[in-house]
């Protein structure tokens, strides 16, 4: 029975091999519609695997994939990317038609998503061809991680979790691509751990940190890491995700930072701060930065809220809004305090002893 049931999903999945290679076919011979047949089919493979086709696909190899479904649900690139690299042969002329489309826009994103376990478990020989398919590789998942950004979803959280586990901790694959795809990598991934929630893996990240060659202009991995989340911060228009990154910012306390790449971090923080121009913050977006300010910067603390008074009222226009919600606050607090004083009555006068 389980024979059966893991032949009908290699067959399942290899007409999905089939139809992915003719929408490419399609793709190349049609000029006219070579950017709406990639579109579609980055789509269908980015998709989340449906009920009626879940049955099939995981009948062999629910236990593998259990973690990946309870945390997004699975998508088709995720069994696709494992079935390319058990049956190679099935990919082969998927990847001769990507190669020829490589200029394309969304050819580099369905590589990432297709091959990104089969180029560090299947061998290669060709170093030139894996240098290409590292580049590509970097840079596709830097266009994905972005959709995932710009919609504030993690439908492309196993990718990142398998180029930063599998991969950048794992020192028999990373070492296998070129030093500058290695470099490439972790910087990708320093722009999205906090992102896709994967602070707790950054310790051993940063010890697995590959040389640069101007290290001494930029500092060591701790440095490099804040510069290019500091870049990430500054790129960000979505409030979710920027309130997001900013809750995980605490993760930065005792890091050993040069005074530039500090200064660097501070001012990025402190933007945030202020309503206006250029970055427009929301009220939200202004209260988290001040947190993640205080927390990691607290000498100063003082200084820079009457620094920030002062320019606030270069803004007479916020002044309303900002009395509005300073009365609104300070009713609330009131409130609040008064109603844990009423309850913590009612709790002594419960608690006392009653006289019989």
């Amino acid at each position: 029975m389980q024979r059966g049931s893991a032949s009908q999903r290699s067959a399942y999945l290899a007409a999905l091999s089939h139809e992915i290679e003719k929408k490419l076919q399609r793709a190349l011979t049609s000029p006219s519609q070579r950017l709406g047949v990639l579109q579609e089919l980055f789509a269908d493979v980015a998709l989340e695997i449906d009920a009626r086709a879940r049955e099939m696909i995981l009948s062999s190899n629910g236990a593998a994939s259990a973690d990946q479904d309870s945390q997004i649900g699975l998508c088709f690139y995720d069994v696709l990317a494992d079935h390319y690299v058990r049956v190679p042969t099935n990919g082969k002329r998927i990847l001769d038609l990507i190669v020829q489309l490589w200029s394309q826009s969304f050819a580099s994103h369905i590589f990432a998503l297709l091959f990104h376990r089969w180029l560090f478990e299947v061998p290669l020989d060709n170093s030139e061809s894996l240098l290409r398919f590292a580049s590509a590789l970097v840079q596709g998942a830097t266009n994905v991680f972005w959709i995932d950004i710009q919609s504030n979803t993690r439908r492309f959280f196993s990718l990142f979790r398998y180029l930063l586990e599998d991969v950048a901790l794992a020192p028999s694959r990373v070492d296998s691509i070129s030093s500058q795809a290695r470099r490439d990598l972790f910087l990708l991934l320093s722009r999205f751990i906090f992102f896709y929630d994967l602070a707790g893996k950054m310790e051993s990240f940063l010890e697995r940190f590959p040389d640069f060659p101007n290290v001494f202009l930029v500092g060591g991995p701790a440095d490099i890491f804040v510069i290019e989340l500091t870049d990430q911060l500054q790129k960000l228009k979505v409030e979710p995700v920027l309130l997001h990154y900013l809750s995980h910012i605490r993760s930065l306390q005792g890091l050993e930072l040069r005074m530039t790449t500090s200064t660097r971090l501070k001012a990025c923080l402190y933007s945030f701060t202020s309503p206006g121009g250029p970055m427009y913050p929301t009220r939200a977006v202004r209260h988290a930065a001040w947190d993640a300010l205080n927390l990691l910067f607290p000498v100063g603390r003082y200084p820079r809220h009457v620094i920030s008074l002062f320019f606030r009222l270069l803004y007479p226009w916020y002044w309303p809004f900002s009395c509005w919600n300073f009365v609104i606050s300070l009713v609330k607090a009131i409130f609040y305090s008064i109603l844990r004083l009423v309850l913590s009555s009612w709790e002594n006068l419960r608690r006392r002893p009653r006289n019989l």
